[in-house]
């Protein structure tokens, strides 16, 4: 298996990146959101809200 980032041989202990680095590199990558969980609700669905949560008051 090679490192998804650099394509070198992986290392056990960062599989299945090959280093620190390319771990790095990846969770980066994440947190910008260059990569995404594909999600079947439609835009124009409305989130549904479990019942027990109610929305906040503005006067709070």
């Amino acid at each position: 298996m090679s490192c998804p980032i650099c394509q070198k041989p992986t290392s056990p202990e960062f599989r299945p990146f090959c280093s620190q680095h390319c771990a790095n590199i990846d969770l980066g990558r994440w947190f910008q959101g260059h990569y995404r969980v594909p999600s079947f609700r439609q835009d124009n669905e409305k989130e549904e809200v479990p019942s027990h949560h109610t929305p906040l008051d503005d006067d709070a």
